[in-house]
């Protein structure tokens, strides 16, 4: 590859999917795919997660180069030529990579890097709903909520590498079989199954109990019900796609405990 300083070189092909970052694919003898950031701490985790899952000899792509001090804020990273995995076969293609992440041990709490480093799951958990509550106040009585069932519940874990955005599109196919998960930069350490639980609320399922799932105890629904819950609220206040944010507001209304914005009360 071209030494690169993130800058856009001439003939680069945008393939920008989401809102918040753009992309770009560069061509040549070695293709490479050019990433801004518009947050400069997703950069920072994102290329910490790409090393971490290289040094794990996980299948993702290489990280070559980036700058977190750049304007914006950049990662280049191996091209890889794959298909993302058809709608119908995602979540039996996503087992084995997802396990494999999971397998992956940390020594804190929270992003890989360019943030808070916790000593706890359940205090990097209280954390993410200061950040809900100071974002939105309105949504202060569902934040309490779930703070008095976070307190109710045993979060003694060991952390594990989470993907912490799992969604079609995420996951691709190589034309040898080879399945990849891509854009790590909300990659966390923490419980393996707020992965799932995320994935339910991205699949826009009623419940995560819809996912399938083996030898669940009470306990563990009881603890992916409430990740479910979490990563609503999350999208209720954070989201900057207002169907996202409608779909989140919609699910928390219909939940049995619901404690949302006193406007919403009757």
């Amino acid at each position: 590859m071209a030494r690169t300083d993130g800058h856009v070189p001439d003939g680069a092909t945008e393939i920008t999917t989401g809102q918040a970052n753009r992309l770009w694919y560069i061509g040549g003898r070695e293709p490479y795919v050019l990433k801004h950031y518009s947050d400069p701490a997703r950069a920072a985790n994102e290329a910490a997660a790409l090393t971490l899952l290289t040094d794990h000899h996980s299948p993702v792509p290489r990280l070559l180069d980036a700058d977190m001090e750049g304007r914006p804020a950049w990662t280049a990273q191996s091209a890889v030529q794959a298909q993302p995995v058809p709608a119908d076969q995602f979540l039996d293609d996503l087992a084995d990579p997802l396990a494999a992440v999971h397998a992956i041990g940390g020594t804190h709490f929270g992003r890989l890097a360019g943030a808070t480093r916790h000593p706890t799951w359940r205090a990097y958990l209280h954390d993410r709903l200061n950040l809900y509550t100071a974002t939105a106040p309105d949504f202060a009585a569902a934040a309490a909520a779930l703070r008095r069932d976070l307190d109710r519940v045993n979060l003694d874990i060991k952390p594990r590498l989470l993907h912490h955005d799992l969604q079609p599109g995420h996951l691709v196919r190589t034309t040898d079989g080879l399945r990849l998960l891509l854009d790590w930069e909300l990659a966390v350490f923490g419980g393996p199954m707020s992965d799932r639980a995320r994935l339910a609320v991205r699949l826009r399922l009623p419940s995560p109990q819809a996912l399938p799932a083996h030898r669940a105890t009470p306990a563990d629904r009881q603890r992916l019900d409430l990740y479910w819950r979490l990563h609503c609220l999350a999208d209720a206040t954070l989201a900057t796609d207002p169907e996202i944010r409608a779909h989140a507001l919609f699910s928390l209304l219909a939940h049995p405990g619901r404690a949302l914005r006193p406007a919403d009360r009757d």
